[in-house]
C-alpha cells in the first residue's frame, strides 16, 4: 500500500441553512485502502461521500476544510475542473439507483457515457466494456440487459448496473453510498465479493458507506463511526469489532439476539383471513413474473415475503395495492373480492390497504413539504384539515422519530433514513388495516431500524395492523413473522410458520439465503465464497 494518501479530507465542515451537517471531519484514503463510514441516519454519511468528489446537494454549502485527490483541493479548481476528476478519478456508486438513471436512456448508453465524454474509450470500446461488467456483476443475459430501460429491470438489477457505470472508466478513487441496500442477500454476497476484487485488481482506493456493520466489516481496513455529523471514533476493522472505544460504537457493534420474536403470538383461531391471495398470476408484457401464489392474512398478523431480486416480492405488492392487475387468480379483503385496478376501488377499500415503499426517493415528491406529504392521506381519506390535520401530522412524525419541525422541511433536506421514516408515516396517516411494508428498514441503521420495527410491532397490538413484510433481511423475519412466504422466479418454494421454513430441512434455496446473511467475523465472505464455489 503506498504511503501517500490517494484522498485527503482536512477539517470538513458542511452547512444547510443554519444547520451544521458535518463538523470538523479529516480523513484519508491510501490506494489500495477501503474506508467504511458506518453511523445512524443523518450522521452525514453520504453528506461525506458526495464531497469527497467536491459536491454538495441543493441547500448545503461547503464551509470549511479541503478536500485533495493527490495534491489539488477540489474546492479550489471551480465547477469546470472538479468535473474533470468525476468519474476519471473518482466515482460514486449511489444508495437509490433508481433515482439516479435517466428513464429514457438505454441502461448500456447510460454507463457508456462517462468515458465517451471524457474521451478514455471509443463508444465500441466503452459498449463492449459494459456488457463485459454487467456480466461480471452476475446479470443474466448482459447483452440483452444492456439495451434495456432502467424501468425494464428490478431493483437489484439496476444498482449492479450503476456499479458497473462507476466502475468502467476505471477511476482510482470509488465511492460507495449504500450500494447492496437494495439487493437481496444472495446477489449482496456476489457484489460485496466483485466490489473486493475490483479494488484489489485496480489497485483503487474505496470510500464504503453503509449503516450495516457486519457488511462493512467484510470490505474495510478501517472504519470510522460517525454520529451528528461529527466523528465518534476511528480505527481499524478489527479493533472497532473487538475492542470499541465509545459507548456508540459499542452499540453498534453489540450482537443482537435475533433467535427472540418480538411479535406477540397469533391465538390459535386467528378466524377468517383479512385478506386472502388465491392462485395469483401476474406479468409484465409476455414475462410472467408471479405464478400460482397463494396465501392468508389474518388480522394481527405480520406475513412475510422472501425472495432474490427479481424473484415477484414487490410484483406482488403492486397486484395487492391495484397498480397491477393480475392476469389470473383472486384477491378478497374480508371475504370480499377486491377490484383489480385502484381505480375501481372505493375509497374505503383504498384506505385500508396502504404500501410503504422500498425507495423513498422514488416515492416522496422532492417539491412539497413533508407536513404536504405525511398529511394528505389524512386528509383525504379521514377528512382532517387546519390546526386538526397539523396536529396529526407532527403525532405522526413522532411516531415515527422525527422532530415536529420536520414538517416544514422537503425530501431532499433529508438523510435516507429519514425519508424512509417519512414514507412510513405517510403510510399511517389513513390509518390503514393492512400495511404492505416493501423493505421499510433497508435504508435505516441498526439502532433506528430496531427502533422502527419495535414501533410497528407496537402498532400492532394497539390497533389490530396486519403487514405483509416484504425484506430480504432474514433476521428482521424471524423476529417480527409469524408465517414466511418464499418465493423463487415468482414460484413458492416454501411457505408456513417462520420457525418452520427455517427449520432442517429446508428446500435448498431457502439455506441459500440464511447461509448468505452477513456475520460481523473476519474472512467470513471469503469462507461463504469458496464454499458456494465448491457447491456449485
Amino acid at each position: 500500500m503506498a504511503q501517500d494518501p490517494i484522498l485527503e479530507i482536512r477539517n470538513l465542515r458542511i452547512e444547510a441553512q443554519e444547520h451544521v451537517l458535518v463538523d470538523d471531519v479529516s480523513l484519508t484514503l491510501r490506494r489500495g485502502e477501503v474506508l467504511g463510514l458506518i453511523g445512524e441516519s443523518g450522521a452525514g454519511k453520504s453528506t461525506i461521500a458526495l464531497a469527497a468528489m467536491g459536491y454538495a446537494r441543493a441547500g448545503c454549502r461547503i464551509t470549511g476544510g479541503e478536500i485533495r485527490i493527490d495534491a489539488t483541493d477540489l474546492r479550489r479548481i471551480g465547477v469546470t475542473g472538479r468535473q474533470g476528476y468525476r468519474g476519471v478519478r473518482i466515482a460514486y456508486v449511489a444508495q437509490s439507483a433508481a433515482a439516479s438513471f435517466n428513464p429514457a436512456m438505454r441502461l448500456v448508453d447510460q454507463i457508456c457515457e462517462s468515458p465517451l465524454r471524457h474521451r478514455q474509450m471509443t463508444k465500441a470500446e466503452a459498449q463492449a466494456r459494459a456488457v463485459a461488467l454487467l456480466g461480471r456483476l452476475g446479470l443474466p443475459d448482459p447483452q440483452a440487459l444492456a439495451r434495456k430501460y432502467p424501468h425494464e429491470v428490478s431493483g437489484g438489477q439496476l444498482q449492479r448496473a450503476m456499479a458497473a457505470m462507476a466502475v468502467i472508466g476505471r477511476p482510482d478513487i470509488l465511492v460507495f453510498d449504500e450500494p447492496t441496500t437494495a439487493l437481496d442477500v444472495t446477489t449482496q454476497l456476489e457484489v460485496l465479493a466483485l466490489i473486493k476484487k475490483i479494488i484489489a485488481e485496480e489497485h483503487s482506493a474505496a470510500l464504503y458507506i453503509s449503516h450495516d456493520l457486519a457488511v462493512v466489516s467484510q470490505l474495510a481496513d478501517r472504519i470510522m463511526v460517525l454520529r451528528g455529523g461529527k466523528m465518534v471514533e476511528l480505527g481499524t476493522c478489527a479493533q472497532i469489532l473487538t475492542a470499541p472505544r465509545e459507548c456508540y460504537t459499542a452499540a453498534l457493534v453489540a450482537e443482537r439476539d435475533h433467535s427472540q420474536p418480538m411479535m406477540r403470538p397469533l391465538p390459535a383461531d386467528p378466524g377468517p383471513p383479512v385478506l386472502r391471495v388465491q392462485k395469483v398470476e401476474a406479468a409484465y408484457g409476455r414475462t410472467r413474473v408471479l405464478q400460482g401464489v397463494t396465501l392468508d392474512l389474518h388480522r394481527g398478523e405480520t406475513f412475510a415475503v422472501v425472495g432474490e431480486s427479481g424473484s415477484g416480492k414487490s410484483t406482488l405488492a403492486k397486484v395487492l395495492t391495484g397498480l397491477l392487475p393480475p392476469v389470473a387468480g383472486r384477491v378478497a379483503l374480508d371475504g370480499r373480492p377486491l377490484p383489480e385496478g385502484y381505480r375501481s376501488r372505493s375509497a374505503e377499500e383504498l384506505r385500508r390497504i396502504q404500501l410503504i415503499h422500498q425507495l423513498p426517493d422514488m416515492s416522496l415528491n422532492p417539491r412539497q413539504s413533508i407536513g404536504k406529504i405525511v398529511g394528505r392521506p389524512a386528509a383525504l381519506r379521514l377528512g382532517l384539515k387546519g390546526a386538526g390535520l397539523r396536529s396529526r401530522v407532527e403525532e405522526l412524525l413522532a411516531l415515527v422519530g422525527l422532530p415536529a419541525a420536520f414538517a416544514d422541511r422537503q425530501p431532499p433536506q433529508l438523510s435516507g433514513g429519514q425519508k424512509q421514516r417519512v414514507a412510513i408515516a405517510r403510510a399511517l396517516a389513513a390509518e390503514p388495516d393492512i400495511l404492505i411494508c416493501d423493505e421499510p428498514t433497508s435504508a435505516l441503521d441498526q439502532l433506528i431500524a430496531d427502533d422502527i420495527l419495535r414501533l410497528l410491532v407496537r402498532l400492532q397490538d394497539e390497533l389490530g395492523l396486519s403487514y405483509l413484510f416484504i425484506t430480504h433481511d432474514l433476521g428482521i423475519v424471524r423476529r417480527i413473522a409469524h408465517r414466511t412466504l418464499v418465493l423463487l422466479q415468482g414460484q413458492t418454494v416454501a411457505v408456513g410458520p417462520t420457525a418452520e421454513v427455517f427449520a432442517e430441512p429446508m428446500h435448498p434455496y431457502t439455506r441459500n439465503l440464511l447461509v448468505s446473511v452477513p456475520q460481523m467475523k473476519p474472512g467470513w465472505l471469503e469462507a461463504v465464497m469458496a464454499e458456494k464455489t465448491v457447491h456449485k
